[in-house]
């Protein structure tokens, strides 16, 4: 069991992982930016090119990725919670989907960036709203029913998507791949999920005692004075919430709300407590220093940083699952 001694070892490292990930995100490009310049965009210096950069388009992109990283992170954290099994996954619910079909019916449609963002947005509330109802059913929720239920309603999102691009022109499918791929180059108002991010840890941080015993069995949890189906319906709405706002800011990005729960308890354990902050700070980071890596490899060309998380995802996802006894997590 990792002593509290190491824990904040490791959040201490979270800290500055976020911010040596902004520094890099901020700084690189193909216009070189001087430390002088940096500090300058940070901090109210002279207008300069490099400085119009920085905060024109560089800050808003980085601040982005973060929040839709820690987001995913912190809402694969809950899922794990909230269904006991460390495969679950921020998009497991089909809270993605419902984004997806909402967004690239906003694309089809010719509607600006803003409606794009608001039909995605609504897309992912129906799709929650519809899961959480057809499990809920006659009272009888359960985590098999809420998951075959939100893998069902994926499914048919999915069905959605697949006719809405074999319709679709030919002018409009790139930015529809890019947005189904992850792409934070489009993010036009980051400052909301990042707000979203820092209140979701604070709201989820009193219910960590709640989380921990839920992780051990709904039995003894409600046996220690745990209102399991209130904690249950908290869980599944913060869960929902920072999915519909990460997808809708930044497409869908698959493999950080995953992997990075995983490396997180291997490194501090699965007190929530703890968890639950360094999810958030480790995601962000992920996800800041994959977005500036897939701007920067191939540049002028950018590529979809959901590729990139998939491709890093994929092998560290194998590592992981190989280490554990019997290959189970």
């Amino acid at each position: 069991m990792p002593t509290r001694r190491r824990a904040t070892l490791v959040l201490l490292s979270l800290v500055i992982l976020a911010m040596a990930s902004f520094g890099v995100a901020l700084a690189a490009g193909s216009i070189s930016v001087a430390f002088e310049d940096l500090m300058g965009a940070l901090f109210g210096g002279p207008d300069t090119l490099a400085v119009e950069i920085i905060r024109g388009l560089r800050l808003p992109r980085a601040v982005g990725a973060f929040a839709c990283g820690g987001l995913l992170a912190l809402a694969g954290a809950l899922m794990q919670v909230l269904l006991r099994n460390p495969l679950a996954d921020p998009y497991v619910l089909g809270i993605s989907g419902g984004a997806a079909v909402g967004a690239l019916s906003a694309m089809l449609a010719g509607l600006a960036l803003a409606f794009i963002n608001l039909f995605a947005f609504c897309g992912a509330f129906v799709a929650m709203v519809l899961v959480f109802g057809l499990a809920h059913g006659d009272n009888s929720w359960t985590r098999t029913r809420l998951l075959l239920t939100g893998v069902i309603v994926a499914a048919g999102c999915g069905a959605v998507v697949a006719l809405i691009l074999s319709v679709a022109p030919e002018a409009k499918l790139r930015g529809m791949l890019f947005w189904l791929m992850g792409d934070a180059g489009h993010v036009a108002n980051p400052w909301p999920a990042l707000v979203l991010l820092l209140v979701g840890v604070i709201a989820a941080l009193p219910f960590a005692r709640e989380l921990n015993l839920l992780t051990r069995g709904d039995v003894l949890a409600q046996s220690l004075g745990v209102s399991v189906l209130r904690i249950k319906r908290i869980v599944y709405a913060l869960a929902s919430l920072f999915t519909a706002v990460a997808v809708t800011t930044a497409g869908s990005i698959g493999f950080i709300g995953l992997v990075v729960p995983h490396l997180m308890r291997m490194a501090i354990g699965n007190d929530q407590r703890l968890l639950l902050p360094a999810s958030a700070l480790a995601g962000g980071s992920l996800l800041l220093l994959a977005d500036t890596l897939a701007r920067t490899i191939v540049a002028p060309q950018q590529l979809p940083v959901g590729v990139l998380t998939a491709l890093l995802g994929v092998p560290v996802f194998l590592f992981l699952l190989g280490r554990q006894p019997g290959g189970r997590t």
